[in-house]
């Protein structure tokens, strides 16, 4: 194709419009719909979040790329069903940010408390949601996050308001509490009271790490890598006996799960 624009971004729109074309586009591309698309979103999300993880910054530019193009994709959908396009996505979060922030783009002062401007932006997003006739406090905390950050932003956004825990040792007494009800239920309850125990539980941890100033996902993303390099370790150690995790006992895996600890892994 030579009819593409040089710039960037123009660039970026053309090919998706291209690839969204009914007789010349990719059949592929055509075909889909937010709500089919809407999964890969989320997955790049995810990736740029890895790509942070490991601190590779070429990787971040690409998965950033990627990302973008999501919205690039989900804009050209809503242009072909006559709804809306990028430039009305680009000027609905411009405007956003510039009514969410009177302290940087108006004329109130910016020198103000980090819990004050929290503050201040909860009061501009409980106004956005009168607005959008969605009164209750929790009514826009999005159903497609992952549970657990979905947890954490229902507790944050309670807590507001003034429905919270005001001690953490009150959240520690009800993640013990909540542990004995799971293990109760183990031994006597139904399957499902057992997935309802062990949800409960899980809430209430999100709920401490809020307390602690820990962001859950994070807290986790970092424990399941500590987990594989740990495990990694295990697997190499016992290639060198010309043995494998599945040939060795508990016993023998555990020591060397001590002994990755000890090196630091």
């Amino acid at each position: 194709m030579t009819d593409l624009p040089s710039d960037p971004l123009p660039r970026l729109r053309a090919i998706m419009a291209h690839l969204r074309d009914p007789e010349h586009g990719c059949p592929w591309d055509v075909e889909q719909t937010f709500a089919s698309i809407a999964p890969y979103t989320i997955e790049e999300a995810y990736e740029v979040a890895d790509a942070i993880e490991r601190g590779d910054m070429e990787e971040l530019k690409g998965e950033l790329g990627d990302l973008l193009f999501q919205s690039v994709f989900h804009a050209q959908m809503a242009e072909d069903a006559g709804l809306f396009d990028l430039d009305d996505v680009a000027q609905s979060i411009g405007d956003k940010m510039i009514a969410r922030h009177p302290h940087v783009f108006g004329s109130e002062s910016n020198q103000k408390s980090a819990d004050q401007q929290v503050a201040d932006w909860e009061s501009v997003k409980a106004a956005e949601r009168a607005a959008k006739q969605r009164g209750g406090v929790l009514d826009d905390v999005a159903l497609g996050l992952p549970a657990l950050m979905r947890a954490e932003k229902l507790q944050k956004r309670a807590a507001r308001v003034g429905f919270d825990w005001p001690e953490i040792g009150q959240v520690l007494e009800k993640i013990t509490e909540e542990a004995k009800e799971l293990a109760e239920a183990q031994d006597s309850l139904p399957h499902d009271k057992i997935v309802e125990e062990m949800g409960d539980l899980m809430f209430v941890m999100a709920n401490l790490a809020r307390h602690l100033k820990v962001d859950p996902e994070t807290a986790l993303r970092q424990a399941n890598a500590k987990f594989v390099r740990r495990f990694r370790y295990i697997e190499q150690e016992l290639t060198k006996r010309s043995s494998s995790p599945s040939e060795s006992s508990l016993e023998e895996m555990d020591k060397l799960w001590n002994d990755a600890k000890g090196v630091g892994l």
